[in-house]
């Protein structure tokens, strides 16, 4: 199992560890739900170190991630990020990934841990125009520091203001007395805040940094089991469970970061362009559970009388909304906003309400 440079820290934190991608790393410290009520009301810290970076560079870097990823890459100027997903060629996702410009030749490729090396042959796959690719995943260090007061507290660490710094920017920025870190105002919590990049070397310093400016605010370490509810409420998709090599970012909702203009011929444009176009059988909906219980991943929708009509993507319960709350791939007629659904828990048809994230709105 692969550790990050902090994973010391996190044992002497009193992080509950557990595999994950590969990675020994803290699911929760005091709680899921203190730790997401954390992040919602006031900031705390998650170790993402375990996420891959790869750098394309050169005069083909803007040419390859064009066609690798649905988005438009050339909306984006130097300090913009831009969410967005590879196409695999058969009308699946390999992964979703975040794109930074640094310039019309750097570009930086954020990617989910359990991804890398998939992603990695990937875009080696179809690099055969030139551009240079480095893969510096195991050498970069990530911080996310999320929630309303985080950047109140990360301006602390920096002369360079950030507080006020537009949502999906970045800066290169001397932070915590250590130049050359990438301060990136992204986040999958919906809450706000930053993450941030840094070599190997200078992350605990900077994890320590992070602390003692976030004392006065209430900070805490956030394990992976608040990371994943609260992207939940948020409406936001995880790869493995929403999305996948079978689902296509149209039947995903991700049509917004699938753009059909001039000149981004992407991987796989002509086939979800006809699925826009005439729609998709099951498309990815948020639901609200009505009675009490948990969905999970797999359980059934049903319709009233009990026939299948979907499956469910991603289930919790919400710890702001204490209600159960969850994402499924759901039949066309059933799409709409406030229709009546039923997922199969444990033999019972417990009633929810189609329902369009974000859950909470804080």
């Amino acid at each position: 199992m692969k550790k990050t440079v902090l994973n010391t820290i996190h044992r002497q934190m009193g992080g509950k560890m557990v595999e994950f991608a590969g990675f020994d790393m803290p699911v929760l410290f005091e709680g899921i739900n203190i730790e997401h009520e954390t992040v919602r009301k006031k900031l705390g810290v998650f170790d993402v170190s375990h996420m891959g970076e790869f750098w394309v560079e050169g005069n083909k870097a803007f040419d390859l991630v064009q066609k690798l990823t649905t988005n438009d890459v050339a909306v984006l100027v130097d300090g913009k990020v831009q969410y967005s997903c590879f196409p695999n060629g058969k009308g699946g996702v390999v992964d979703d990934l975040l794109v930074y410009r640094f310039g019309s030749e750097k570009y930086l490729l954020v990617v989910n841990a359990s991804n890398i090396e998939k992603d990695w042959q990937h875009v080696n796959k179809h690099n055969n125009i030139g551009a240079k690719l480095t893969n510096v995943s195991d050498n970069i260090s990530q911080l996310a520091v999320q929630g309303p007061l985080a950047l109140k507290a990360m301006q602390k660490l920096t002369s360079v203001q950030v507080e006020d710094m537009e949502y999906y920017t970045f800066k290169v920025i001397d932070f915590a007395g250590e130049p050359d870190i990438i301060f990136s105002t992204t986040g999958y919590t919906g809450s706000g805040g930053c993450e941030i990049y840094m070599l190997g070397n200078k992350v605990e310093k900077i994890y320590k940094a992070i602390f003692a400016a976030g004392k006065e605010f209430g900070i805490k370490p956030i394990g992976l089991g608040a990371r994943d509810t609260l992207r939940l409420e948020s409406g936001f998709c995880l790869y493995g469970n929403d999305i996948d090599d079978t689902t296509s970012p149209i039947a995903a909702g991700l049509g917004w970061i699938t753009k059909f203009v001039d000149g981004n011929n992407f991987i796989d444009r002509s086939l979800f362009e006809k699925q826009k176009a005439n729609g998709v059988p099951q498309r990815l909906k948020g639901f609200v559970l009505e009675d009490k219980g948990v969905p999970r991943h797999n359980y059934e929708v049903v319709d009233v009388k009990g026939n299948k009509i979907g499956r469910v993507t991603s289930g919790t319960m919400s710890p702001m909304l204490h209600k159960g709350i969850g994402m499924a791939y759901i039949d066309k007629p059933y799409w709409k906003e406030g229709t009546e659904i039923f997922i199969k828990v444990r033999n019972k048809n417990l009633k929810a309400m189609v329902t369009r994230p974000p859950f909470y709105k804080g």
